[in-house]
């Protein structure tokens, strides 16, 4: 009989045998495997080129996603990756990352060489060595991504279990699938990250709840009509004879009211305003929720620090005068511009949280919709305007001073909560000295330009930077979930053009 060998550690299984009296290190831990879709045709349209994109992606991406959700990569395969977390909630989030980035990597290649991979993650026991991991743990795994579409991630069972009530995603059920190597079948899922997908299954359990409670109706109507067509006639005649009102011409005719000078309705006051709401409703043609802006008088500033090399070099930068909003851009917001159906997704969560999962493409999207519902110039603000802001005057490591300080941002080691799905409510923590809030901390922001590794020719008149890698964008602040280093006015980051994540956000800026 034929040995049966691991799908991706190429092991045969008949290799679990030990010396007596000594035993393996195992742990239960979320197995992600990755693998390249038509990694072979691939290879032979462009042997080179190919090998050195799947490299590039290794390096910054998977890799790198992989320890920012706090996993470890155990091994690349050439045409895959094999990793293992503590956490299922991170595995499963780490594996949208990875997919939802190679869209906006694919965005400017011919259909035929995009690379895609396909991911299954498990939940099982697996055997732990210094450069590999095995078992049926990671064979699972791997088989929930040899069944997977590219582009897409398919979960077992088990961490399905474990997310299910933790993830602003949606999941649809694929049922039991019996696959090869493995004696039971595995309970199959595949994730639908986006929160669109979230809100269209939330919608279809709700619609077929309301069919149901239709069908009991016309049930209910059903029998009622029978009973009544069953009964003898004299009786249907008693309840013919029911008292009924007095004609309409006995009746008085009501006096006319005393003529009033229509007022207008008042406004909600601010408490109103910040009302928490779970699942906000914005009429199509309700009036634009306007964020509030703080007016900034240009001025120069030291721009960038020697913390990283992405900071370098310091250049003195002057800014025009703008207005910045005063908090990130809100649920409630983002929702009028959902429901007039400008931007992508319907925001969940409370109305005066910042609005999360925002990639730059639909930050774009809302400024559109800003400036022409308002005709007045919203737009995102350029990298140098975002750091002159966020200083509020200041140079020191944040605004308040050179060490971290609760109550100043919203961040993990700030006093903050990192474990939570949102951010808090904006204006939660205190202004900065030019008054605007969350200027580090909360969420990540998007701003307009592209990205560049450092500031090596960068404009020093505060103008937005093009050019460069405009397939991602700068993003600054840092976010409740990261710690306060991520909140300095001169931390910068970058991210995929057309990539949500959960922790970004933006606001937004005005011209004079």
């Amino acid at each position: 009989m034929g040995e049966i060998r691991d799908f991706k550690s190429g092991r045969s299984q008949s290799d679990n045998t030990q010396p007596p009296g000594t035993s393996m290190p195992r742990r239960l831990a979320a197995i992600v495997v990755g693998d390249i879709a038509g990694y072979s045709r691939l290879m032979q349209l462009d042997e080179e080129g190919t090998h050195t994109r799947v490299k590039r992606a290794e390096r910054d991406l998977i890799e790198p996603t992989i320890a920012e959700h706090h996993g470890k990569l155990v091994k690349t395969t050439g045409d895959g990756f094999i990793a293992m977390f503590d956490s299922p909630v991170e595995a499963v989030r780490c594996s949208i990352v990875i997919q939802q980035n190679m869209i906006g990597r694919n965005a400017a290649i011919a259909r035929d060489r995009w690379i895609e991979y396909r991911i299954g993650v498990n939940l099982g026991d697996v055997i732990i060595e210094a450069d590999d991991i095995y078992g049926d743990g990671v064979n699972v795994a791997s088989r929930l991504e040899g069944i997977a579409a590219p582009g897409e991630v398919f979960i077992s069972g088990g961490i399905y279990e474990q997310i299910k009530h933790k993830m602003v995603c949606g999941y649809e059920s694929l049922g039991d699938k019996k696959v090869k190597n493995i004696t039971d079948p595995v309970r199959v899922y595949r994730v639908l990250p986006d929160a669109a997908a979230y809100q269209r299954t939330r919608r279809r359990r709700e619609s077929i709840l309301l069919t149901l409670l239709g069908l009991a109706v016309a049930i209910i109507a059903a029998g009622a009509l029978w009973y009544m067509l069953a009964q003898p006639r004299g009786k249907l005649s008693e309840v013919a004879r029911a008292p009924s009102a007095p004609p309409a011409a006995q009746q008085p005719a009501p006096s006319p009211a005393p003529a009033q000078t229509a007022s207008p309705a008042p406004s909600a006051t601010p408490a109103q305003q910040a009302s928490p709401q779970v699942a906000p409703s914005v009429s199509p043609t309700a009036s634009v929720p306007e964020p509030e802006m703080v007016s900034l008088q240009g001025g120069s500033f030291s721009m960038g620090s020697n913390d990283d090399p992405s900071e370098r070099p310091i250049r003195r930068v002057t800014v025009k005068s703008f207005a910045m909003g005063k908090y990130p851009v809100t649920v409630r917001e983002w929702n009028a511009c959902a429901a007039a159906k400008a931007c992508g997704f319907v925001a969940t969560g409370k109305d005066d949280v910042p609005v999360t999962n925002v990639s730059w493409s639909d930050a774009k999207q809302y400024v559109a919709w800003l400036a022409e519902r308002t005709g007045k110039a919203y737009r995102l603000p350029s990298e140098a305007e975002w750091e002159y802001a966020a200083r509020g005057g200041t140079q020191s490591k944040y605004w308040w001073g050179d060490q971290v300080q609760s109550g100043h941002a919203g961040c993990k080691d700030c006093g903050g909560d990192a474990a939570a799905e949102q951010p808090v409510k904006v204006g939660s923590f205190k202004p900065n000295p030019f008054g605007l809030y969350d200027m580090g901390g909360s969420v990540d922001q998007w701003v307009e330009d592209c990205w560049h590794r450092n500031y090596q020719g960068a404009p020093v008149d505060g103008a937005v930077w093009l050019g460069g890698d405009c397939g991602s964008h700068v993003i600054r602040s840092g976010s409740w979930k990261n710690d306060a280093r991520y909140v300095r006015p001169a931390n910068r980051d970058n991210y995929d053009t057309n990539v949500r994540y959960p922790t970004h956000g933006f606001r937004v800026a005005l011209s004079p």
